[in-house]
């Protein structure tokens, strides 16, 4: 049985009024097959610049279902980069952007949109679905702090959540079951990329990490700032760490539940957005001058291990999980890493 956590319930929620919704299929003058060319091109062009794991991890999908991955990684992109441009008037370009991005027939000279309109009417994605994701994004426009883990998780599923949500339209799934795994591996993404990018997100005037677990480890705003790597720091990351592996495990499971061409693709992607946690333990926790990565060869070995994970036999059509020190197991009480204080605090209640 799945295991839950206090902000799931809501999440789920949100992706059920979305996976319920009415979806309309775009007209099929988009059927203008050069100019699909150039549109699905033109995104894996997009993806392959800003994402060379999600590219990598993409070409393992058989060729249609890989054109319309990219085409979302698209729409993604161009939506996260509108919010974070400087120079621009970010709620006004979003706003236009919401419009051409979920219009049925966007003009053809927005190959992203072109893209992106044809990939929604093959895979019947639903519209609230990308609503969802805009929606997740506009959020860095006004909030730039989160006070709880439960308010960073909803941001998580808006921006991250709704993708894996869409991709599972894409790549096709058993049931509905797959829903609430893919809700979690969101999250473990996203917070893959909120410890990576610690720095960078100060300097941009963001602080995502929860103030509650900054200060219960005896860390503020102003350790964020001097970032400086000490015995407190540590002992939080290490905590951060130590969940998002969970939430990955937790997760896992739900790849058995997809169609079985797209279950290497989705297994290889959060295989490679792990092991950045590797690489931030293996640099003592300092993210705030350099940006955790991982190397080529090492993804490359590590694409490898999951392969001969993935051929070796299965008991009852379960995903194995990597051969990998990293995936704890998930019965193990998080609460253990916690400094007495925030223990208490959490005392009565279910598992975060």
């Amino acid at each position: 049985m799945i295991q839950t956590h206090t902000w799931e319930p809501l999440l789920l929620s949100h992706a059920l009024e979305a996976w319920q919704s009415i979806t309309i299929a775009a007209p099929q003058s988009l059927a203008d097959r050069v100019l699909l060319d150039r549109a699905y091109a033109h995104c894996a062009t997009v993806t392959a610049h800003h994402s060379r794991s999600f590219y990598r991890a993409s070409s393992f999908l058989p060729r249609e279902k890989r054109w319309a991955v990219r085409a979302l990684y698209a729409f993604c992109r161009v939506t996260d980069d509108i919010v974070d441009c400087p120079e621009c008037d970010a709620g006004h370009d979003l706003n236009e952007w919401r419009h051409v991005a979920l219009a049925a027939e966007p003009p053809i000279d927005s190959l992203v949109a072109v893209a992106w309109a044809d990939t929604r009417r093959r895979y019947h994605i639903p519209l609230r679905l990308a609503e969802q994701l805009i929606d997740g994004v506009a959020r860095d426009l006004d909030q730039t702090r989160y006070a709880t883990f439960d308010d960073l998780a909803t941001y998580a599923y808006g921006v991250a959540s709704t993708v894996g949500l869409m991709s599972m339209r894409i790549i096709g799934y058993r049931n509905a079951g797959a829903i609430p795994y893919a809700i979690k591996l969101g999250v473990a993404l996203q917070l893959t990329n909120i410890l990576r990018d610690v720095g960078e997100d100060w300097r941009a005037g963001r602080v995502y990490l929860p103030a509650e677990e900054l200060a219960a480890f005896g860390l503020s705003e102003a350790d964020v700032a001097r970032g400086q790597v000490d015995d407190r720091w540590r002992a939080f990351m290490r905590f951060q760490i130590e969940r998002n592996r969970r939430l990955y495990a937790e997760a896992w499971p739900g790849i058995a539940l997809l169609n079985e061409d797209g279950r290497f693709a989705i297994a290889a992607a959060g295989e490679l957005y792990r092991r950045i946690l590797d690489d931030i333990e293996g640099h003592d926790y300092d993210v705030f001058v350099r940006r955790a990565h991982v190397s080529a060869p090492r993804k490359l070995l590590g694409l490898f291990d999951l392969w001969l994970s993935s051929v070796m036999p299965r008991r009852n059509d379960e995903a194995s999980l990597p051969p990998s020190r990293a995936f704890v197991d998930q019965k193990k009480d998080s609460s253990l890493a916690l400094p007495a204080a925030m223990r208490r605090r959490r005392a009565g209640r279910r598992s975060e």
